[in-house]
């Protein structure tokens, strides 16, 4: 029941993002004198439709994968009254973009939502407002165990809240450190709380560390948040700054990752190539696609609590505004780069033309996003 009730909320949030694009589209063509034709929940086929009183066919359809607006004389080429195509160039900017603002903008004010009831801190220099801001630091939490550690032979699992160790409160994760080499060789207590009960374990701490895993073998972490008042807008709207920049950067890491992986699979060197094999197998691990990212939100819609759905709701709206302002043909920011470049070429951009170039975006994204998926099913069954 649990899980029907995680993949019902998961796949509610993403139609919900992604109508939430194609409203912004719809919202700016009206605005800019373009006729708005269909606005559509989910993809064909339909499943019930009904007639605006704007003359907007609004649509619900049966795969629930997003939806769709469809605009009068969508190609560059159009010159009807009422066409996407007839419109100036800069008002066909603020349509193709403005699905990124929309999106930008939910991620602002959900992160502003949560500046106001505790927003978890996740990068290391996180903007606050020092007056007006409070600090909650949860208990450390086991964050991994190694195998075969003291901590497993004990145990403990991730997850587990460290309380006391040794009979000394444990504050932070470095305490946890600083305790475990004082008492490194002895057996020591242990009580921590699991699924909110205490509990106590007895564990025989290593003598020394040379594997590097600790004397108890287990990695920690420490969740915080901030909480704010009057400048919990100002937290959100410079928070999703912070997320949009760091978002950015990994796109940039990623892209660098691949084209270095690939190029180092050439060289005659076994290290080298075993370089490249990391780096691609980076670039694997770094990327997810929708069923990936309804593989975070399952568990978060059913463990983790409204906190953490509403951040990773935050930061997937804020993923797509990033990607879809990418010159990446089929998207936004593609259609919108290629209208520029003819532009600036003083060519004409013809239906064809862009037909062809869009579908060809189109088909590539489509068969990167069955690699993905291919890639996500085989992450979660193992």
């Amino acid at each position: 029941m649990e899980l029907i009730f995680g993949i019902l909320v998961g796949l509610v949030i993403l139609v919900l993002l992604v109508v939430v694009h194609e409203l912004g589209h719809a919202i700016a063509a009206r605005r800019n004198g373009v006729v708005v034709e269909e606005f559509g929940i989910g993809f064909p086929p339909r499943a019930w439709k009904k007639k605006l009183k704007n003359g907007i066919l609004f649509t619900l359809n049966w795969l629930p994968l997003g939806g769709f607006v469809k605009l009068q004389g969508e190609h560059d080429a159009a010159r009807k009254k009422g066409d996407y195509g007839a419109a100036s160039f800069w008002a066909k900017t603020k349509i193709l973009l403005a699905g990124v603002l929309m999106n930008w903008v939910v991620a602002a004010i959900l992160l502003t939502i949560l500046a106001w009831t505790g927003l978890p801190k996740i990068l290391p220099n996180q903007f606050s407002v020092a007056g007006d801001t409070t600090v909650t630091r949860q208990p450390v939490e086991i964050a991994s165990v190694a195998k075969d550690s003291p901590a497993d032979k004990a145990g403990l699992k991730v997850g587990d809240k460290i309380l006391r160790f040794a009979g000394e409160q444990v504050a932070a994760s470095n305490d946890l450190s600083r305790h475990t080499e004082e008492k490194k060789g002895q057996n020591v207590e242990v009580i921590y709380s699991r699924d909110g009960a205490e509990a106590t374990a007895s564990v025989q701490l290593r003598k020394d560390n040379s594997n590097k895993q600790g004397y108890l073998g287990v990695g920690s972490g420490q969740r915080e948040s901030i909480q704010a008042s009057w400048s919990a807008p100002i937290v959100g709207v410079v928070t999703t700054g912070q997320f949009t920049l760091v978002t950015l950067q990994g796109i940039g890491d990623l892209l660098v990752n691949l084209v270095k992986g690939i190029v180092l699979q050439f060289s005659p060197q076994e290290e080298t190539r075993q370089q490249a094999k990391q780096d691609l197998e980076t670039v694997g691990n770094s990327v997810a696609g929708p069923v990936g990212i309804l593989g975070v939100i399952f568990p978060a819609a059913e463990q983790a609590g409204l906190t953490q759905l509403v951040l990773l709701s935050a930061i997937i709206s804020l993923t797509l505004a990033v990607m879809n302002v990418l010159p990446i043909p089929a998207l936004d920011g593609g259609r919108w780069f290629t209208m520029a470049i003819f532009r600036l070429l003083k060519k004409p951009l013809t239906k064809e033309r862009e037909e062809q170039i869009q579908s060809t975006g189109f088909l590539v994204l489509m068969l990167l996003v069955i690699v993905i998926t291919v890639a996500d099913v085989a992450k979660i069954i193992n």
